[in-house]
């Protein structure tokens, strides 16, 4: 199994704007979360399998699924468009 993938700050911010707002009892930590998600899809995984750093699976699969059905209306967002490559001189 590969080595654990963890979002950086930058990238964290870059998608918050997308998260729904807690309401209730306060949600797991969302960078935890998401490289968690991230991890299970790069290397293959059944949630279960998901190591426990990232929380327990089961929260990684319900964010996955909720976050999931939210694409449809969210995927032509400038923000989660890949950026250019920026030539260096």
């Amino acid at each position: 199994m590969s080595d654990q993938y963890w979002l950086t700050k930058a990238q964290l911010k870059r998608i918050e704007p997308f998260f729904p707002q807690t309401r209730g009892i306060p949600r797991m930590d969302d960078q935890r979360v998401v490289s968690g998600i991230i991890h299970v899809i790069r290397n293959g995984l059944g949630w279960r399998d998901a190591p426990t750093v990232y929380g327990p699976h089961k929260t990684l699969y319900n964010r996955f699924v909720r976050w999931s059905r939210m694409v449809s209306s969210t995927e032509s967002s400038p923000a989660l468009r890949p950026r250019a490559a920026h030539p260096t001189a």
